[in-house]
C-alpha cells in the first residue's frame, strides 16, 4: 500500500509538471512512425507562446517553430529494450557491412583478371594479331586445297609441252655442270671420251629444241633479235628469255669441253682455269644482252584501241627498262675488264721455289700429299704445287697453312663452273 501511494503522488507531480509547461507538445506525425519505440527525442509544435520557456527546455528553431526535446525513458526495462535494439541494429548493421565489403572485394578480386585479361592482349598486341591471321589463311587454304589442285591440273595440261621442256632443260644443265666440274677437279686424269659425250649431248639437246619449235624461229634471240611470236604475250616473252637463257649456259659449257679436249702440254692447268673463267664471263654478259629485244618489243606494243596514250606509255617504260639495262652492264662490264687483265697478265701467287726450300719443307705437298710438281713458294714461304695451290685459290683467298690472305679475289669460276642464274630481263 505504500509503495503505490508513492507511485500515485510521482504520477500526479509529473501530471502537474506538464499543465505548468508553456507549450502543448504533439507529436508530428510524419516522424510518429519514424521515431516510435526508440525514446530518443521527439519534434513538438508549440500552439501558444505566451509565457518564458522553462530553463531546461531545449532552444527553438527559428526558421521552422520546432522545439526538440530529449525524452528518456522512465521505466529501466524500456531503456534497456531500447538501447538492446539500438545494439542489435548496430551490430547487424555492421555485420552486414562488413558481408558487403567482403563479397564486394572478392567480386574486385575476381574481376580483375578479367580486366587484366585484355591488357595482356593489348601488351602481345601484334603477335595475337598475326597468329589470328595465319590462322584464317591456314584455315582459307585447306578449304581452298581442292580448287587450287584442280586449278593446277588444268594449267599444267594447258602447258604440258612448255612445262616439259623447262623441266629437261633444267635437268640437263644440272647434269652437264656437274660433270664438267668434276673432269676440272681430275686435272691430267680427266676423261677424254666424257668431255666428248658431254659436248655431243649439249649439241643434240640444242637442235632438238629449236627443231620442236621452227615456227617460233627461237634462234633469233641469241643474235638479239625478236622471234616471230605470236601474240607476244607476258607469259609468251617469259617463256622464250628463258629457253634462250638456258640454251645461252649450254653453248657455253660447250666451249669449257672443248677447252678440256685440249692436251695439257698445250694448255697448262693453271691457264686452263683463266680459259674456263674467262668463258665463263662472256657467257653472263650474253646472257644478260639476250632478252632486251623480247622485253623492248613487249612494252612497246599497244593495243589499237589505247591509241596515242599507251603508245606514250610503252615507249616511256621501255626508255625506263633500257636505262636499267645500261647501269646492269656497266658493271658487267666492269667485271669483265678485271677478267680480261687477269687472263692476259695472269695471277701471281708466289714465286717458284729451289731445292734447298723444298728439302726444307720435307719435299711434300700438303695438299696433296705427295711430290712436288711445280712447286711454288707463297707470300708466307710455304710451299705447295702449281696446280694444287691454283685449285685452292678457286674457292679460297688466303694460305692453307697459316691462313695469311694471299690473293684480293676469288675466282670461282676456274674450276670450271656455270652460273644457275636465271637471267629473266
Amino acid at each position: 500500500m505504500k509503495l503505490r501511494v508513492q507511485y500515485d503522488r510521482s504520477d500526479s507531480r509529473r501530471a502537474l509538471k506538464l499543465r505548468e509547461s508553456p507549450t502543448v507538445m504533439q507529436p508530428n506525425s510524419s516522424e510518429q512512425g519514424a521515431h516510435s519505440g526508440n525514446g530518443l527525442s521527439l519534434t513538438l509544435q508549440p500552439e501558444v507562446l505566451p509565457r518564458t520557456p522553462v530553463p531546461g527546455a531545449a532552444p527553438a528553431d527559428p526558421q521552422n517553430n520546432e522545439v526538440r526535446v530529449p525524452m528518456n525513458s522512465g521505466v529501466g526495462e524500456s531503456g534497456g529494450g531500447a538501447s538492446s535494439r539500438r545494439c542489435r541494429v548496430s551490430s547487424h548493421s555492421h555485420s552486414h557491412s562488413q558481408s558487403h565489403g567482403h563479397s564486394r572485394a572478392q567480386h574486385h578480386s575476381n574481376s580483375e583478371p578479367e580486366l587484366e585479361q585484355p591488357d595482356s592482349d593489348l601488351d602481345s598486341g601484334e603477335p595475337s594479331t598475326s597468329l589470328s591471321e595465319l590462322r584464317c589463311l591456314f584455315r582459307w587454304l585447306q578449304k581452298s586445297l581442292p580448287f587450287l589442285v584442280i586449278l593446277c591440273a588444268k594449267l599444267v595440261i594447258q602447258h604440258a609441252l612448255g612445262l616439259a621442256v623447262g623441266v629437261g632443260l633444267f635437268t640437263t644443265f644440272l647434269y652437264v655442270n656437274k660433270s664438267i666440274q668434276t673432269q676440272v677437279f681430275l686435272q691430267d686424269r680427266h676423261s677424254k671420251l666424257q668431255c666428248v659425250w658431254l659436248l655431243l649431248f649439249l649439241i643434240s639437246s640444242t637442235l632438238l629444241l629449236y627443231y620442236t619449235f621452227l615456227t617460233e624461229t627461237l634462234y633469233y634471240c641469241l643474235v638479239f633479235l625478236s622471234p616471230t611470236i605470236e601474240p607476244l604475250g607476258f607469259w609468251e616473252v617469259l617463256w622464250a628469255v628463258g629457253i634462250t637463257n638456258f640454251i645461252i649456259k649450254f653453248l657455253f659449257m660447250g666451249i669449257k669441253c672443248l677447252i678440256l679436249l685440249l692436251p695439257s702440254s698445250l694448255v697448262t692447268y693453271r691457264t686452263q682455269g683463266r680459259w674456263l673463267m674467262l668463258t665463263e664471263e662472256l657467257s653472263q654478259v650474253h646472257q644478260a644482252m639476250a632478252p632486251v629485244s623480247l622485253w623492248f618489243r613487249y612494252l612497246v606494243t599497244y593495243q589499237e584501241a589505247d591509241g596515242t596514250p599507251g603508245l606514250t606509255v610503252g615507249v616511256l617504260l621501255a626508255l625506263l627498262y633500257l636505262i636499267l639495262k645500261l647501269l646492269g652492264f656497266y658493271g658487267q662490264w666492269t667485271s669483265l675488264i678485271k677478267t680480261v687483265r687477269t687472263f692476259l697478265k695472269g695471277e701471281h701467287t708466289g714465286s717458284a721455289a729451289t731445292r734447298s726450300q723444298c728439302s726444307e719443307a720435307g719435299d711434300v705437298c700438303p695438299i696433296c700429299q705427295g711430290e712436288y710438281r711445280e712447286p711454288r713458294a707463297l707470300l708466307c714461304q710455304h710451299i705447295f704445287c702449281d696446280e694444287c695451290i691454283a685449285l685452292w685459290f678457286n674457292r679460297e683467298k688466303s694460305c692453307p697453312l697459316c691462313r695469311i690472305v694471299i690473293t684480293e679475289k676469288v675466282y670461282k669460276w676456274r674450276d670450271g663452273a656455270t652460273s644457275s642464274h636465271l637471267q629473266i630481263y
